[in-house]
């Protein structure tokens, strides 16, 4: 019997990931406070790692969206990436001299990108969830190019303040790992959850 994916986030490029998957999720957003949950975080445990503060924002947004929904019969996903470089975290800039300032430090560098995944059953409340993370080199970029790139005002929205799927893609030299996980969601991941809530992957996609 098919099951319906609800998405718990307002990120373009996971719902496009998933559509491109085959997969039509509801949309459904979370309202969390994505700030004060990794301040609250860091105050509890100061060596959070980048990849765990993933983790606990996808958590954190599961959390909130799954309480809202109430149980029935489908599949709740949340998910929140991070960049990080030399093992500082780099979320969404939100103006462009901070999206400017990024660039201009993370140009011809190499960076990982976590992205954290959870998957909630909202029938059984059964959940899963990890972190996928995908290695990513930055190419050398003028201060021009930088400049052209923030003024679209593509990066000042986006985790690392880049996008492999969209405007950002020519930046990006390469990527270790799946390439889904630099766009926020791990799809061979989700299927390996899924399987865990034992949902075979074509209850969700279509055939």
């Amino acid at each position: 019997m098919p099951r319906q994916l609800v998405l718990a986030s307002a990120s373009p490029a996971r719902l496009g990931l998933l559509r491109a998957a085959g997969i039509e999720p509801g949309v459904v957003v979370s309202e969390v406070d994505e700030r004060a949950v990794e301040d609250q975080a860091r105050r509890e445990q100061p060596e959070l790692t980048p990849a765990a503060l993933a983790q606990l924002l996808a958590e954190a947004k599961g959390a909130d969206v799954a309480a809202r929904l109430g149980g029935d019969d489908r599949l709740l996903l949340a998910g929140d990436s991070v960049l990080e470089i030399d093992g500082a975290v780099h979320g969404k800039p939100g103006t462009a001299p901070e999206a400017t300032r990024r660039w201009r430090a993370m140009r011809g560098r190499r960076g990982v990108l976590h992205s954290g995944h959870r998957l909630i059953d909202l029938a059984t409340g059964r959940a899963v969830g990890r972190p996928a993370s995908a290695a990513v080199s930055f190419a050398e970029i003028s201060d021009a190019e930088i400049e052209g790139y923030v003024a679209t005002g593509e990066p000042l929205h986006v985790a690392g303040g880049f996008t492999l799927d969209g405007l950002g893609a020519p930046f990006v030299t390469t990527v270790e790992g799946h390439p889904s996980t630099v766009v926020g969601l791990s799809l061979p991941l989700l299927r390996e959850l899924l399987a865990e809530l034992d949902v075979p992957w074509w209850q969700v996609a279509a055939g």
